[in-house]
């Protein structure tokens, strides 16, 4: 499954457009390896998001095509969630 599309069905990140931006950022990584929005996800991968102030690593448990909003929250599982200090 694409990362663009896992992001949306795990409703990690709410529209796919926005994943594939972040992602086009280099602000996402697959395994501690930037990934494109393109990029095919296995059950077990590590992936690590930067959003504004905070980075989240998560690791993926399940691919599923479509599921029910109560049940994204199965398809990962939140390893690590950190404050990160953005200075201009």
């Amino acid at each position: 499954m694409r990362l663009d599309k896992f992001l949306k069905v795990s409703r990690i990140i709410k529209r796919r457009p926005l994943a594939k931006q972040i992602a086009g950022e280099g602000r996402i990584s697959v395994n501690g390896t930037p990934a494109k929005a393109s990029a095919t996800l296995a059950e077990g991968d590590l992936l690590d998001i930067r959003f504004a102030q905070k980075k989240l690593t998560i690791k993926v448990l399940r691919l599923k095509e479509h599921v029910k909003k109560e049940t994204a929250i199965d398809l990962y599982e939140v390893v690590k969630e950190e404050k990160i200090n953005v200075e201009e």
